[in-house]
């Protein structure tokens, strides 16, 4: 949990800084649910990442079987329009 929890009456003027109205009766469970947020968040941020590579040197298909058949299969729709038209 953060080290200071949010207060119901917090939360209704951070609701209100953004334009929203927070009903007094949803204060208390809004409340809650941003303190489990920020506490969930808390934990990540104290997570060691050094040696994750970053999204971008993640490659999410690596099988070069199920590359050329999607390609083939792209290039046999295409063919099927052209061939159409």
């Amino acid at each position: 949990m953060p080290a200071v929890e949010l207060t119901p009456p917090e939360a209704a003027r951070w609701a209100a800084r953004a334009g929203l109205v927070l009903p007094a009766e949803r204060r208390a469970a809004v409340t809650a649910m941003a303190n489990h947020i920020h506490g969930v968040v808390a934990v990540l941020r104290e997570l060691d990442f050094a040696d994750v590579p970053p999204a971008a040197a993640y490659r999410a298909m690596t099988d070069t079987t199920a590359t050329t058949t999607a390609n083939s299969t792209a290039n046999t729709a295409e063919e099927q329009h052209d061939a159409a038209v």
